[in-house]
């Protein structure tokens, strides 16, 4: 196979060979890039410098995944039944059930297509993300051409503001600086030089190396492309997002046990019921197998809350309205629940924690310690001393030197655009001009120089000098950089109005000072300055001559600052709420382990003795190992996006369900493999929005903690219909079969006029399930938080949303319900358990009809918690107390009208029966009452003996 033009081997590490070396390899001349005819092979050989796209999901695979759900299923099955039970009688009519439920199954399906049309689209918008223009060098000659055209062997010339077409090697580079949060997480940019590493390093340490979709902040240079396209750092984390598989949420999940559960359950009861009534009353004539056969389809149907999945969805998308108008946009359905039962929230620093500004907080000089308020580029903030402001007087003079000076030897650029402040530049420059502006009468002072001559910062000299020129004539000589190398170049000291020696001591304390903002994760940034009289005088000219490093001498040390990308103030007390509600914060960043550490503490992440992991630890780890380390440890740094994926993996391995939250590219696997991954709006990457389930419109971390009280109480609200539905069905189920089981006892076998003797038809279940489960039911899904539900730790993985104590709570419920209707239908009969009855067995059965259905309208107020009064918020959710009305209207319909009673199998009730039924129907609502009454006192009991314990302690 011939080689590939342009083709790095594999062998080859451009960030660990020399430039010459990369530049032969790629067989490209350094000095004139490559020709215009090599260019154009390379192009045909290597293909366009894009990120391959993923195929969006076919409409007939979306249109399957919403059918595939196992109660979906299951109300197939129930179609199929009662499609062969109608044929079986005969096909007179329309089959109404079949018809019924497959109505809900469509709308199930349109709530579901329209809600989650939004294929994903991540690695599309990755290529969208980096279409740009790049300047090459081809021919000798500088062109720019788009980047989708650069192949490897390209000679990249870089400028300030240039996006980074592709990877590229550096060759040459004059101050060069680049921001890479997109890609690693680094919040602050980074010094870009050809010296080559000598060592493999982590991705945001690769000096001599520039990344595609990265952006020059500050300087010059030129690199060698080495890697286009898949290849580049960028395509990786395409590769990797393409490959990562989304796992379906808790609630999904939850819901496909749920269905086979009830699958299980339906089958069973279906035939017990049907053996039942063939065996204790004998089934004689084909009309009575089609009776008994039609019971039990319609017992299972009354079994399967079939109004589940519409409900379902109709709950999920109101929840996604309401979360919407708090700024968090879901974007699909069931990730709205997942948030509610997230246990650990693993979080990017630079952007989400922090505000990705770099911030002057502290200022340090002779005469003592200044705190700058503030966050961000908003010049809005006041200066104090240990808490008190800070007054004219020595300090204030040489703060104002500091600011001053450091605004006046700066490139960036602070301007208000539509009310909000914007830089341009290096952040840590725009820094000085921000924190200028906060102290009153410095910008004044700073307008009245010009500069007049520059020696750029270079990495090997680690400072910078401008001169300037008052408008008075004198000139001055400005400079900024590493404290230590700084004052290597200071002979004196500002103290107050006065400028003394820089002796030992006076030295040793303005280096301890800098250290000691190094040791709280600031980064240091040391301001100097001299009158330079040499360099010009007063003549007026617009720059001096000879101005070079030979100026940088006799400098007078004003002091130094401590800079930080700070956090987000509203971030601190979310953290604190989530920790209450039992939720684990982890932090996962590309940033330095003592930023992140100190950035950990400062919101309550990590205690004072806590420390940060860097990614390089990780790699020496196996799967074993990440999960041990992921146990206790809070905050991870210097990681790369497969460092991320991993942790992500690792926590979930540990039986956790896990939010990510993230704003840059790097961010976007983890999102995509988290249980549910959370994109910053304003600062997130598109790349990052269309991986997250969901999106923060406000960049606030805060959201998130409404998001998850919001997801709790949808879960609340499914588990609270679930219940309802669940107490009713079984409340018929149970009705049924132990009328069949107990009809001669109760009299039913001796009012009737023979044949088969059933406590309820067909028909009857069927109406039943029409009026209690709708309203009523969609009236539980919306209902308001009774119960605290961030005062208790996130639910489990494992927890089940019908758990065994709610299964003993359906089956108790239901044979409450059961016993009631049946005594009913007993006390209007003659004989039977329940003497002096005189009414006919459809009066007697319509009775117990009308008490099933108000039993379960009772049994509503019940569900809406398990442990709380039903007369707690009583009147809360006027939603239910229309639906219930509506019910009952219909159900005195459904007993009075001639039509319907033809059709139902109903007699007239007087007013007495009414009475009675309400009565016998309101049983089970003081039933639940008194064991939730028995809950509360023996609560209260456990309490006081803890109490007592405590306090013999």
């Amino acid at each position: 196979m011939p080689a590939i033009p342009g083709a790095t081997p594999d062998a080859l590490d451009a960030a660990l060979a020399d430039p010459i070396e990369v530049a032969r390899r790629l067989d490209v001349d350094p000095e004139r890039g490559l020709t215009a005819a090599d260019a154009a092979t390379r192009l045909a050989a290597h293909g366009p410098n894009e990120l391959r796209s993923a195929g969006g999901t076919p409409f007939w695979r979306r249109v399957v995944a919403q059918v595939a759900d196992p109660l979906i299923l299951l109300l197939i099955a129930a179609i199929a039944v009662s499609l062969i039970a109608w044929l079986v009688e005969g096909a007179e009519g329309w089959p109404i059930d079949a018809i019924v439920i497959f109505g809900i199954i469509v709308l199930n399906a349109v709530l579901g297509l329209v809600q989650e049309s939004r294929a994903e689209r991540a690695v599309a918008a990755l290529a969208v993300m980096t279409r740009a223009r790049s300047t090459v060098l081809r021919d000798g000659t500088l062109r720019t051409v788009p980047s989708a055209e650069l192949v490897p062997g390209d000679l990249l010339v870089l400028a300030e503001g240039d996006q980074v077409g592709a990877d590229a090697r550096v060759v040459r580079a004059t101050s060069l600086q680049v921001a890479e949060a997109a890609l690693t997480g680094e919040s602050t940019t980074v010094e870009k030089h050809p010296e080559t590493l000598t060592e493999r390093v982590p991705l945001g340490d690769r000096h001599d190396m520039v990344f595609k979709g990265t952006a020059v902040s500050r300087g010059t240079g030129r690199a060698i492309v080495t890697a286009t396209g898949m290849s580049t750092e960028m395509g990786a984390i395409a590769t990797l997002l393409d490959e990562t598989v989304a796992e379906p949420t808790p609630l999904q999940v939850e819901v496909g046990h749920l269905g086979r559960t009830l699958g299980r359950i339906v089958i069973g009861i279906a035939i017990v019921v049907m053996l039942t009534v063939a065996l204790v009353q004998g089934v004689r004539t084909p009309s009575e197998w089609v009776t008994v056969l039609l019971l039990g389809v319609s017992l299972a149907v009354a079994a399967v809350p079939e109004g589940l999945p519409a409900i379902l969805s109709l709950v999920l998308a109101l929840g996604v309205q309401r979360m919407a108008r708090r700024n968090a946009v879901v974007k699909t359905l069931s990730s709205v629940e997942t948030l509610g039962s997230a246990s650990v929230i693993c979080t990017d620093k630079t952007g989400t924690l922090t505000t990705n500004q770099m911030t002057i907080q502290r200022i340090v000089t002779a005469s003592g310690t200044v705190d700058l308020g503030g966050v961000g580029y908003a010049p809005v903030g006041r200066a104090t001393v240990k808490g008190r402001p800070l007054e004219d007087g020595p300090l204030r003079t040489e703060v104002g030197i500091v600011l001053g000076a450091g605004s006046l030897a700066n490139d960036a650029q602070l301007a208000e655009r539509e009310g909000e402040w914007r830089i341009e530049g290096d952040p840590t420059e725009a820094a000085f001009l921000v924190a200028a502006r906060k102290l009153e009468g410095t910008t004044v002072e700073a307008a009245r120089y010009d500069r007049v001559g520059e020696v750029p910062f270079s990495s090997e000299r680690k400072m910078m000098s401008t001169a300037h020129r008052h408008e008075r004539g004198d000139l001055v000589v400005l400079s900024k950089g590493a404290p230590d190398v700084l004052l290597e170049h200071c002979t004196r000291i500002r103290i107050g109005p006065d400028i003394v020696p820089l002796d030992a001591v006076r030295r040793a304390r303005a280096l301890a000072d800098a250290e000691a903002l190094s040791e709280e994760a600031f980064r240091t940034i040391g301001v100097a300055y001299r009158p330079a009289p040499e360099l010009g005088g007063g003549d007026g000219g617009p720059d001096v001559t000879g101005f070079d490093e030979s100026a940088e001498h006799d400098l007078v040390y004003a002091g130094v600052v401590g800079i930080i990308d700070p956090p987000r103030p509203e971030v601190r007390p979310a953290i604190a709420e989530a920790r209450a509600a039992g939720i684990r914060v982890v932090m996962i960043t590309g940033d330095h382990p003592a930023t992140a550490a100190r950035i950990a503490r400062d919101l309550g992440i990590i205690d004072e003795d806590g420390i940060a992991l860097p990614g390089a630890r990780l790699d020496g780890m196996d799967d074993r190992q990440l999960r041990d380390a992921v146990r206790t440890v809070s905050v991870f740094a210097r990681v790369a996006p497969q460092h991320k994926l991993r942790i992500v993996d690792a926590l979930q391995a540990e039986g956790l369900i896990v939010a990510m939250t993230g704003d840059g590219v790097n961010d976007a696997p983890a999102l995509k493999s988290a249980d549910i991954g959370i994109a910053m709006g304003i600062t997130g990457t598109e790349v990052t929005k269309e991986a997250a389930n969901m999106v923060l419109a406000d960049d606030d971390f805060a959201t998130i903690v409404h998001a998850v009280r919001e997801g709790r109480g949808i879960f609340d609200d499914i588990r609270k219909f679930l219940r309802y539905l669940l107490y009713s069905n079984m409340g018929e189920v149970l009705t049924v079969f132990l009328g069949v089981v107990f009809a001669g006892a109760l009299g039913f076998t001796a009012a009737s006029e023979g044949g088969l003797v059933l406590p309820l038809v067909a028909t009857q279940i069927l109406w039943i399930n029409l009026v209690t489960d709708s309203g009523p039911a969609l009236a539980m899904g919306v209902d308001p938080e009774i119960d605290d539900v961030m005062a208790r730790p996130p639910r489990g993985l494992h927890d089940r949303a019908i758990d065994l104590g709610m299964w003993i709570g359906i089956g108790v419920t239901g044979l409450v319900i059961a016993v009631i209707t049946l005594l009913t239908m007993d006390m209007f009969l003659p004989g039977g358990i329940v003497p002096g009855g005189t009414d006919t067995f459809d009066v007697a059965r319509t009775a117990g009809f009308t008490t099933l259905v108000f039993a379960g309208l009772f049994t509503a107020f019940n569900a809406r918690s398990a442990t709380s009064s039903a007369f707690r918020g009583l009147f809360t959710n006027r939603w239910l107390w229309g639906a219930v009305a509506l019910a009952v209207v219909l159900q005195v319909a459904v007993v009075s009208l001639p039509p319907l009673q033809v059709a139902f199998g109903t007699a007239p009730l007087d007013g007495v029966h009414w009475l009675v039924c309400a009565g016998m129907a309101s049983v089970v609502l003081w039933v639940e009452e008194l064991r939730k009454l028995g809950i509360l006192l023996a609560t209260r009991r456990r309490a006081d003996g803890a109490g007592a314990r405590f306090r013999a302690a």
